[in-house]
């Protein structure tokens, strides 16, 4: 069995900003991987996917975009050879190709247990995110068998899906972005829509990431909220990586050819079925929108911010009057339905009993349990918790505690 102080799982950002961190205070490591550094964004992304914040956003401990296209956006190609490049600017200690099998604790330690052998570490950082499965509703098991189902997980471009029409099930900034493509290349689409958030890419002339970063809000901690396990489940933003549109909403859905319907809420004798709420939806959405913008206004008036255009306020969503309440599965016009109903962490080789009900990793502010951290989940510590940008703050604090603890065996 190899023994080593500290060990993380995954090679993606957080694991690589952890490696970083633990580097920079001289404390030996190693970083697990199950494929290749950066493997999620390799494997687990569709061809046409750009990152949703800027290129100045890219920021990591140590490590930042030093390109020619700031207000870009990364393509996953970029993304891969971003984080490659990082691994390398410190020669990250990563173990590539080694699939972990199982975790359980040995006395003030861990074991972990993997396809390449066995590591025993006194601190282990779980670094791999909140990405690793798709979450598909049980009510999939009723789609009839003749219409194809994929996941946005597996989903690459519209070549992969059937002739015919597509239903696309959730409105996030993922299912608006497929929804469009897929339209694009020529399908009849529907989209299902519940619970989400319009907002503009570019507000009174700046980037809507701008505005979220100078403002704070990207940096609001979980503590300041007066509910996190909310906070943590808000849907993502409605945007797209592009300078060339302003929104990639149910307007622009709309006016493309896309049919916008409600929730789906059920699946009877062979008919999708959608909630009447959609109108509700769609006025809640605005609501929220117009509320940061509101917020946004106020703190740049406050901090006296010169050079913005003038204030905006956008005309509401355009809900259907008389949105369709079922669509037929049967009769060979949907022919696909494509499933961009979320994703949820995958942590079935945890032997240990820190999952909560629904199989969460039960943790506060990344401490786990003593000697064992989490890093790179939404809203782990602040709101920006979860990407490239914010996923360095939340390391250097783990790190700061596995320095302040070693040779301890309570967190």
């Amino acid at each position: 069995m190899k023994r080593i102080e500290t060990l993380v799982i995954g090679a993606g950002q957080a694991g690589l900003a952890m490696s970083c961190c633990l580097s920079d205070r001289a404390i030996p490591h190693v970083v697990l991987e199950r494929g290749a550094v950066a493997n999620s964004w390799r494997h687990e992304r569709w061809d046409s996917l750009r990152m949703l914040t800027p290129n100045w956003q890219s920021r990591l401990p140590g490590f930042r975009y030093q390109g020619t296209d700031p207000d870009g956006f990364m393509s996953m190609p970029e993304v891969v050879g971003y984080l490659q490049g990082y691994a390398a600017a410190f020669d990250a200690p990563v173990e590539e190709h080694t699939t972990v099998q199982s975790v359980t604790a040995e006395g003030a330690g861990y074991v972990v247990t993997t396809d390449r052998g066995a590591w025993r570490c006194e601190h282990l950082v779980l670094a791999t995110g909140a990405c690793n499965l798709a979450a598909v509703p049980g009510l999939a098991a009723q789609v009839p068998s003749r219409v194809n189902q994929i996941t946005a997980m597996a989903y690459r471009n519209p070549g992969q899906l059937a002739a015919g029409g597509v239903l696309v099930i959730g409105a996030s900034a993922t299912g608006v972005q497929l929804a469009a493509e897929i339209r694009a290349a020529g399908h009849e689409v529907f989209l299902s829509a519940g619970e989400h958030i319009r907002m503009p890419r570019h507000y009174r002339g700046r980037d809507i990431q701008w505005w979220m970063d100078r403002s704070g809000l990207h940096a609001t901690r979980i503590d300041e909220v007066d509910d996190p396990a909310r906070a943590r489940r808000v849907p993502s933003l409605q945007l797209v990586g592009s300078n060339a549109r302003r929104f990639c909403d149910l307007n622009a859905l709309m006016a493309s050819g896309i049919e916008i319907v409600g929730r789906l809420a059920g699946i009877r004798d062979e008919t999708a079925l959608f909630s009447g709420g959609l109108a509700n939806h769609c006025a809640l959405s605005d609501l929220k929108m117009n509320r940061l913008l509101d917020t946004l206004d106020e703190w740049a008036d406050a901090s006296g911010i010169e050079g913005l255009a003038p204030v905006e306020r956008f005309a509401p969503t355009a809900c259907p009057k008389d949105a369709r309440l079922s669509l037929s599965l049967s009769d060979g016009r949907i022919r696909t339905i494509v499933w961009a109903t979320g994703y949820r962490p995958d942590y079935r080789w945890m032997q240990l009993p820190v999952l909560g009900r629904k199989g969460e990793l039960l943790h506060r502010e990344g401490l786990v349990a003593p000697g064992l951290y989490v890093l790179g989940l939404p809203f782990q510590r602040r709101r920006n918790s979860a990407l490239l940008d914010g996923v360095g703050d939340d390391a250097v604090a783990l790190a700061d505690h596995i320095h302040a603890s070693r040779g301890r065996t309570a967190a």
